[in-house]
């Protein structure tokens, strides 16, 4: 007889058993590597750590970037990395746009610090202002950067935390980010947007935060105040210079001087304003670190489902090592390797149920686990697919492109992911969707938008790994950040490159017919093959990881060794709070797969 010990739901540490014959025990996936694997791979492995130590030393400069730690804590004040390290429970913090800086300004930052953490032992998004530089104050591409935080609190439907100590729009650069669509103020509307949907936005309030910076402390949930902090609609500055001339003399300064005394003395809406006279704030505090326990006394409190509600199994560590992959995935892009391997090193005990392994051969798609909770995983599969495929064709398959049976199954498997209530990790390693006239026969290009639609009809929570190649529109439509209302994170690591084409295709599309013109009229073709040239070296150059994370190509560039780390952090968020639910015994996809 089966054991069938009665087990106390309260003290179950890891939660439900339901669907014990289909989610425990699964096929195990992947092998060990053997010694002469691991010697032949040193080479490759130091090439990657290469990249990664580059992007850690940028990150560094970063953290750096404005006046040092000590002259902040001469002030009485925390640096927001202070802050972050009081904030968020150890061991979770999982850290965003680090290298973000779309517009390359001077200071090498937006001037937002983010990332997913858990506070109180419930996870959120949180952000602060980096209060070294400039006190906080609006940079051009922080807006965007704000948008992307946002977004992310939406789409996983945690709590986003603040931590406000913003002094306002740099005034020099004003033209680049005030106004616009999606300039600096549509951060008041997104949380509002955020607040009537239900999720909840917590701001712990520090130092003078004057016009965008007073709207940035108004705007969320709750408000929780530092004793010497202030919120307004215009600081001292402002108010000082509130009746121009049309020109500034000898007088003017002289009241400005005044002015600013004053101001600078008791700036506008302090604690005394808007605790004992408007009521904005809800909580004041003596000291910052007592305005941050506020934080984590109401996120304990926030609305959380349990993990054991929705995990499927205890948690367990991968059968085989991390750092195996950095020897998995070769560093040259025209190198093949075998994606099965890479996933045994990031699942829950090297676990999956393959959907549909007999179809569409250039894509893994198959249920696993991160951290005891159920996922949907899809990924491209590289090298030589077999004599007749793709079947329509009289040429034959490589892994990395899409052919008609490898978009049917993604279409299918994405739509039961979204049946069953499932969270979907991508991982890119892409050149395209196949093409020509015999492509077009077999559909391709309804079937690539049919993909696109499909995701968009999930409404699940989606994070894509770019682990080499994002390129053309397999790009979009395998997950792509482009896919933006179900993609809530996409991160890279040290082989990513993201481009429409390959940097060499691209020049010979662009100067093929130049060439065939310079050749029939007699002219030395040299000239064209230097542009070429540039052209090929400047797509490599725009496609780097560092590239891809200044600009928002990825959200973050992680370590080969930390993407199971980032998985766990997505898939606790996506059950945190989810909307809806389907109860594990409803699902269809794994009875599918079983067949």
């Amino acid at each position: 007889m089966a054991d069938r010990r009665i087990i106390d739901p309260i003290n179950d540490k890891f939660g439900s058993k339901t669907m014990r014959p289909y989610f425990q025990k699964m096929p195990i996936l992947g092998k060990e590597m053997n010694a002469g694997q691991m010697k032949s791979a040193e080479a490759n492995l130091k090439q990657i750590r290469d990249v990664e130590d580059q992007l850690k030393a940028e990150a560094d400069k970063v953290k750096q970037a404005g006046l040092p730690e000590e002259k902040i804590n001469a002030r009485g004040q925390m640096t927001v990395w202070q802050r972050l390290r009081y904030l968020v429970d150890p061991g979770t913090w999982c850290p965003l746009h680090s290298l973000y800086n779309p517009e390359d300004n001077t200071e090498g930052t937006t001037n937002v610090v983010d990332g997913l953490g858990k506070i109180g032992g419930h996870w959120a998004v949180i952000i602060g202002f980096d209060n070294k530089v400039l006190a906080g104050a609006w940079l051009p591409g922080q807006s965007e950067n704000i948008l992307r935080v946002t977004n992310l609190a939406k789409r996983l439907n945690v709590p986003l935390v603040w931590l406000v100590h913003c002094s306002g729009v740099k005034l020099p650069e004003q033209e680049k980010f005030y106004a616009n669509r999606r300039g600096g103020g549509a951060t008041f509307f997104r949380h509002a947007e955020l607040n009537q949907a239900g999720v909840p936005i917590l701001a712990a309030i520090h130092g003078t935060n004057p016009a965008g910076g007073g709207y940035q402390a108004i705007s969320p949930t709750v408000l929780f105040a530092h004793k010497d902090c202030n919120i307004a609609v215009g600081g001292g500055g402002i108010l000082s210079g509130m009746s121009p001339k049309g020109f500034f003399d000898i007088e003017g300064a002289e009241t400005l001087i005044q002015a600013a005394k004053q101001y600078k003395t008791k700036p506008p809406g302090s604690v005394d304003i808007h605790y004992d006279g408007t009521g904005f704030f809800r909580y004041v505090y003596d000291e910052e670190t007592d305005v941050l326990d506020g934080v984590k006394a109401y996120m304990q409190a926030m609305p959380a489902y349990d993990p054991r509600f929705f995990r499927v199994d205890a948690p367990k560590a991968p059968l085989f090592p991390a750092d195996d992959i950095y020897r998995l995935v070769p560093f040259n892009q025209k190198q093949i390797y075998d994606f099965d391997q890479v996933l045994a090193r990031i699942v829950d005990g090297s676990e999956h149920l393959e959907f549909r392994p007999d179809y569409g051969p250039e894509v893994y798609t198959g249920l696993v686990k991160i951290d005891g909770f159920l996922v949907g995983v899809i990924g491209n599969r590289q090298g030589w697919l077999g004599e007749d495929y793709p079947e329509y064709a009289d040429y034959p398959g490589i892994g990395g492109k899409l052919y008609r049976q490898g978009l049917i199954k993604m279409n299918e498997f994405v739509t039961l992911c979204g049946r069953d209530r499932v969270p979907i990790v991508w991982f890119q390693d892409t050149s395209g969707i196949d093409v020509g006239d015999i492509a077009e026969k077999a559909e391709l290009l309804g079937l690539g938008q049919s993909l696109i639609y499909s995701i968009q009809s999930t409404d699940v929570p989606q994070l894509l790994v770019v682990l080499r190649k994002g390129t053309a529109a397999a790009h979009y439509v395998m997950g792509g950040p482009t896919a933006n209302r179900h993609n809530a994170l996409t991160l890279g690591v040290a082989t990513t490159e993201i481009y429409v084409m390959h940097g060499e295709t691209a020049a010979a599309a662009s100067f093929s017919r130049r060439l065939v013109k310079e050749k029939d009229a007699g002219k030395p073709l040299q000239p064209i093959i230097d542009k070429m040239n540039r052209m090929a070296q400047e797509y490599h150059d725009n496609s780097r990881p560092l590239y891809c994370a200044c600009k928002g190509f990825v959200d973050e560039v992680v370590k080969m060794n930390k993407i199971r780390r980032y998985l766990a952090a997505f898939a606790g968020c996506a059950y945190q709070n989810p909307k809806s639910i389907c109860p594990h015994h409803q699902m269809l996809t794994p009875r599918v797969i079983r067949g």
